[in-house]
């Protein structure tokens, strides 16, 4: 699995599911790309790559870790375009 190629299609992703916030920043619920078809076809491990990109800090979010249907309507933020 090659971490930086699927947090790059996490942020062009994004951009397609996303919207930018109050702030101006893009944001996207956890929730639609975790129901998003073609994300699912797309990430073999969504939460991992989140995860990275968190450690990167590419994207913000409470917490270290989101599961589907607990958090699926939390903000994941990108703190770069």
């Amino acid at each position: 699995m090659n971490v930086d190629h699927d947090v790059n299609l996490l942020v062009e992703e994004t951009h397609r599911l996303g919207s930018k916030n109050a702030d101006g920043k893009l944001s996207v619920k956890f929730g639609v790309p975790v129901q998003d078809d073609r994300c699912a076809n797309l990430f073999e491990a969504l939460i991992g790559t989140l995860k990275a990109a968190k450690q990167r800090e590419i994207v913000t979010h409470p917490g270290e870790l989101l599961l589907q249907g607990v958090h699926d309507d939390v903000d994941i933020v990108f703190l770069q375009d």
